[in-house]
């Protein structure tokens, strides 16, 4: 289904039409849009696609775009999908490989969205 953003620019559901690492938007355009809801805006990268789907409670869209990041920028957002469903072993593997430690347990699910979130908006 193509929907149209407030830009006038379509969004194709596949990850094939999305733009790449270099056309993400910053993080506070980001995390207005997400407040807003609705379609994604067309400049997210697919990172920040996966991480919008996440916050969205879409997990299992933001789980299939995870796997087609490139590692270790989609382990790490593999890894966090699974410690939000509980899976902390699988969640353990997936944050080896993408170089990062497993977050201490007082580190919120929220919170680690979060940081994710700003790191993927600083990317250029």
């Amino acid at each position: 289904m193509l929907a149209t953003s407030k830009r006038s620019m379509p969004f194709a559901n596949n990850s094939q039409n999305i733009l790449p690492f270099s056309s993400m938007i910053d993080a506070q355009e980001f995390f207005a849009a997400i407040s807003h809801g609705g379609t994604p805006p067309v400049a997210l990268s697919l990172p920040q696609l996966a991480l919008w789907h996440a916050k969205i409670g879409n997990w299992d869209r933001a789980h299939d775009l995870s796997q087609e990041i490139p590692d270790p920028d989609g382990a790490w957002i593999h890894a966090h999908l699974h410690r939000q469903e509980g899976d902390l072993p699988n969640a353990a593997y997936w944050y080896h490989r993408a170089r990062r430690p497993v977050p201490a347990r007082s580190l919120s699910i929220e919170q680690e969205w979060q940081q994710i979130a700003c790191y993927f908006c600083q990317q250029s």
